[in-house]
């Protein structure tokens, strides 16, 4: 009995950019902003998460120390999210100017 192995196309998506298929601007806009408003929400959580474990340390000082190491890793975690989420920014507006260049090119 000839069994056929079936497989599962989940990581072996292609990128149309790469295939050399047209490029939907629009939808790649969308996907860095998206991307740039979860950065920002991921900042903004970690931050007060942060705040939270710095209100923690002074209330319990027998575990501060331990509520600190939270607070700091919380910290790096916001400056990590606001990072992602400048970079995304930056994707967006390069995004738009491709887009408007490509609108360009279509009407003349």
């Amino acid at each position: 009995m000839a069994e056929e192995k079936q497989h599962h196309r989940l990581f072996h998506h292609k990128n149309r950019e790469e295939e050399g298929g047209p490029v939907d601007h629009k939808k790649k806009v969308k996907h860095h902003s998206h991307l740039q408003k979860i950065g920002e929400l991921g900042a903004v959580a970690a931050g007060a998460y942060a705040l939270h474990e710095k209100h923690k340390a002074k209330k319990d000082p027998e575990n501060a120390h331990k509520h600190k190491i939270k607070q700091e890793i919380a910290a790096v975690a916001a400056v990590g999210a606001g990072g992602f989420a400048f970079h995304e920014h930056h994707q967006k507006k390069e995004a738009k100017k491709e887009k408007k260049a490509a609108e360009k090119g279509r009407h003349h």
